[in-house]
């Protein structure tokens, strides 16, 4: 049985939707208390039931936002408009961070599911409307870091 290009065996868009979950409150846990990603992840494996999580891919965005964090940021403050990164909230900032990291780093994974499971988590956890600052700021992200997947997606319309 062959599985969707970019999921392993057993790794469905459930299992990643829940690893992304857990991965933007265990950055917003490393934002705000500034704990180790290690004993963070650790805490989070130990606390919750990881069966319906791809622990691969939360391992991979829990690490890997935190290693290329300057890099992401200025990926994604060009479009900020009218804040600083200082401005945004914390849930704001993880979730641009992590999508980020997805677009520059996830290539298996299409632009537009990255803005929408960024715009579900932003609509379940963040400020009212952050949703759509989130979705503005992610759509001109991946018209540049995805520039190739974006045009082809615009000129099938």
């Amino acid at each position: 049985m062959s599985t969707p290009s970019g999921q392993q065996k057993g790794h469905t868009a459930a299992t990643r939707r829940m690893a992304r979950h857990y991965a933007m409150q265990a950055l917003y846990q490393w934002q705000m208390a500034g704990s180790s990603i290690n004993a963070i992840e650790a805490e989070f494996r130990t606390d919750n039931d990881m069966s319906k999580v791809d622990v691969e891919y939360f391992h991979d965005i829990l690490h890997a936002v935190p290693e290329h964090l300057s890099d992401l940021e200025a990926m994604f403050t060009p479009f900020l408009v009218d804040r600083s990164l200082d401005e945004l909230d914390a849930i704001t900032r993880a979730l641009l961070r992590m999508a980020t990291y997805e677009f520059k780093f996830r290539i298996d994974v299409p632009y537009k599911v990255v803005i929408n499971e960024a715009v579900a988590l932003a609509k379940k956890f963040g400020a009212e409307d952050s949703h759509k600052f989130i979705n503005g700021v992610l759509d001109k992200t991946a018209a540049v870091l995805r520039s190739l997947e974006v045009n082809a997606e615009r000129k099938s319309r």
